[in-house]
């Protein structure tokens, strides 16, 4: 290991060691095969993580400076019209994204599988929620989520979450009374967190600094997964990115990566799953292109990187004259779906957030201000504490006009070119922003706060879900991979995670991800 030699008689060679990745390698290690993951990043001690939360605590810092993210090894470029921040919620590192990520999990709504049928736009996915419905419920399990049966606009379940769910907050109840005047219901958020000691780890310790690290390991991360697959025979090479694929005519024959120092290796197998994200998988795809594939591989569709999505952000927030407990709680409680399935051809699916922590905390507003002592106190007991705020994500369609493609200008510390994030927002999704908006001013109104400040279609953001853009269908000159995730140029490359999504939908992808991710490693060991 201290040398990142490849493995011998390798089954199969996993790409990534995010939640697709590991949860793939876990199951397939599981059941005897010999697996190897390449992961790009490092692998991170968890003795670290009270460290890196003191670190998250000082305004100094961001979240890619939490987890060494950014230089040359993670540039990237920008050439759409808007300007997408790629590295601010990305992980490169065995855990991934998931590492820092809120870690709420929902399932996709029943009509986010057939949009083009049920809404007029987009395109239908080849599967229904009804051959995903077993995998959500595995899927459930192995992250361990906390939730309850309380969202009577969610799609049809079939048994009680893991584990019970997280208590509504105190700012909660005030949004309750307000949302129960406006006939909005309002119902608990399913958490990939402990509520209560889970699959050997503790319940949530309430630290609250969930984004950009959980110290407790109370969240779950891939790192879990990747570990139990070790336990299972599996190896893991970190600090190993993949510098393309090697491919003869309809097969994937090697991963050629690079260790510290420089030297190259070369992974053979007989599987290979690319689990990079929904940017760095279409980069990779490209980056391996050859006098067989010109314009990359898995490419006679021509769609690798084309129709990246995102979920867009709403917001409103302001203050109001009573206290509301701002950061007591590090994530959200509670959230409602009541307007998401609205949606048709002029209006997006959207789902609204009631934030936690709609102000600054009070170390932030310490650090950052220019008070100390008495007068320091004083501004705290007269600004802290009074803040709400009502969250939103809108569904973005699969677009033409937004892509991943290679940069033929700059470079990595590789000297290979750095992923191009084109991205674009449609007229459907900017509507639905304003949408969104009206109704978080109606209950912030009805709280009687004073709106400090919005985030709509003028200066709306990501919510880094990077989904679309190696999209799976049945049909091969319409799509990357097939319905079982096995792209339609190469028999043994399989492609795990949300850039296989044909539309977004407008929940969290993770679950998703987990579930698309079990029911792939079936297809592969049935494969093999």
């Amino acid at each position: 290991m201290s040398a990142r030699t490849p493995i011998e008689d390798a089954d199969v060679c996993v790409i990534g060691a995010g939640p697709a990745g590991a949860l793939v390698a876990d199951r397939l290690a599981d059941v005897g095969r010999e697996v190897v993951i390449l992961e790009a990043g490092p692998r991170f001690d968890p003795a670290d993580r009270l460290d890196r939360m003191e670190r998250a605590l000082r305004p100094a810092y961001d979240r890619p400076g939490v987890w060494g993210m950014g230089g040359d090894r993670d540039a990237h470029s920008n050439s759409g019209d808007r300007s997408y921040p790629l590295n601010h919620a990305r992980v490169k590192g065995v855990g991934g994204s998931t590492l820092h990520w809120q870690g709420m999990v929902m399932r996709l709504h029943e009509d986010d599988f057939r949009s083009e049928s049920a809404r007029g736009v987009g395109i239908d996915w080849p599967i229904d929620y009804g051959d995903l419905r077993p995998y959500y419920v595995a899927a459930e399990r192995e992250l361990g989520v906390a939730g309850a049966d309380d969202n009577p606009f969610g799609p049809p379940r079939e048994e009680p979450f893991p584990m019970p769910a997280f208590p509504p907050s105190y700012s909660d109840s005030l949004f309750a009374g307000a949302c129960e005047e406006l006939g909005i219901a309002m119902h608990s958020v399913p958490n990939a967190r402990n509520s209560e000691s889970y699959d050997g780890r503790g319940a949530c310790a309430g630290y609250g600094t969930c984004q950009p690290v959980c110290p407790s390991g109370a969240k779950y991360d891939a790192s879990v997964h990747v570990e139990r697959a070790e336990e299972r025979g599996a190896t893991v090479i970190d600090r190993a990115p993949v510098r393309r694929l090697e491919h003869d005519a309809d097969r994937v024959t090697a991963a050629r990566y690079t260790i510290p120092g420089g030297e190259i290796h070369t992974q053979e197998a007989d599987a290979f799953v690319v689990a990079c994200g929904g940017v760095e998988t279409p980069r990779l795809l490209l980056l391996s292109e050859s006098e067989r594939y010109p314009d990359g591989l898995a490419n006679s569709s021509g769609l690798v990187g084309k129709s990246f999505m995102e979920h867009l952000f709403a917001g409103v927030g302001g203050t109001i004259e009573e206290p509301t407990r701002q950061n007591h709680v590090g994530f959200l409680t509670s959230e409602s779906h009541q307007f998401y399935d609205e949606a048709d051809a002029d209006l997006a699916p959207f789902k609204l957030e009631f934030f936690n922590y709609a102000g600054p905390s009070p170390v932030e507003e310490a650090l950052t201000g220019d008070q100390w002592g008495d007068a320091l106190l004083d501004q705290l007991r007269g600004s802290y504490g009074t803040h709400v705020g009502v969250g939103a994500l809108v569904e973005q369609l699969p677009s033409e006009d937004s892509y991943v493609d290679l940069d033929p200008d700059v470079t990595d510390d590789r000297g290979l070119p750095v992923p191009d994030v084109h991205w674009s927002v449609d007229d459907r999704a900017l509507r639905t922003l304003e949408r969104a908006n009206e109704v978080q001013r109606e209950i912030l109104g009805e709280l009687g706060a004073e709106i400090t400040w919005t985030v709509g279609p003028e200066n709306t953001g990501p919510a880094f879900h990077h989904m679309g853009t190696t999209r799976m269908g049945g049909d091969p000159e319409g799509s990357v991979v097939t319905p079982d995730l096995r792209t339609h140029d190469l028999s043994n490359c399989w492609i795990a995670g949300s850039s296989v999504f044909p539309t977004g939908g407008a929940v969290n992808p993770t679950l998703t991800i987990a579930a698309l991710a079990l029911k792939t490693a079936e297809n592969i060991d049935d494969a093999l």
